[in-house]
């Protein structure tokens, strides 16, 4: 089997998994990552299928929506690039990219793996919960987890540990602080910190403009 039909079996079998799934972790959200993936990858000396099929499997499973648990995800998708015959070291590399990355795992201290690969893929995530895409996503789960838009009363909590960050059920606007504004400076690559301070703005232009109406 070469590149291009590991590519089509993977991009078939993640929108046959993904079909219903809520609307900031489907099929879409998918396929923005992985065309962002594969433009960062083209300024870095890394493996693209690695990364492109990383990039298409790195959400197979999130683990938010299956109780927590952390490794659905990297097993669903060992079990799939072994059914299509992807050699045992690219089969490794991608599950590692898909346990470590979620930014959750940052709260704790540092992953305990990283490459090149991982860097891009890290990255095209972090922009995708960013800027325009980023805001529509945040509400669109806030909503799926029936959470307030916003609530004076509650302060963002900046200070989260990985399992406090798990179990918040924080208003939304918390969660610009907590994460999405954090993202900018958090990117590994040069295309992603370019590509991250214009969304980082956008979203700071949309808070500003957040509160001028909730207290007119």
């Amino acid at each position: 089997m070469n590149r291009e039909q590991f590519i089509d079996k993977t991009i078939s079998y993640v929108k046959e998994t993904l079909n219903g799934a809520e609307g900031g972790h489907d099929w879409f959200h998918i396929e923005r990552v992985f065309k962002t993936a594969k433009k960062i990858a083209l300024e870095e000396k890394v493996d693209s299928l690695t990364v492109e099929l990383a990039a298409l499997l790195h959400d197979i499973a999130d683990p938010k929506f299956h109780d927590g648990n952390e490794e659905i995800g990297p097993e669903m998708a060992t079990k799939f690039l072994k059914s299509i015959d992807v050699d045992e070291q690219t089969i490794e590399h991608v599950s590692n990219i898909i346990r470590y990355m979620s930014y959750k795992n940052s709260l704790d201290g540092n992953p305990s793996f990283s490459s090149n690969e991982f860097k891009v893929v890290q990255d095209a995530d972090r922009l995708d919960a960013i800027g325009a895409i980023g805001i529509a996503r945040t509400f669109n789960y806030g909503g799926f987890k029936k959470r307030e838009l916003y609530n004076p009363e509650i302060s963002p909590n900046l200070n989260m540990t990985k399992e406090e960050y798990k179990k918040s059920n924080a208003p939304t606007i918390n969660h610009f602080y907590e994460k999405l504004l954090l993202l900018k400076d958090k990117m590994n690559t040069k295309t992603g910190k370019k590509m991250a301070k214009e969304r980082h703005q956008f979203m700071l232009d949309f808070l500003d403009r957040f509160y001028k109406e909730w207290n007119p």
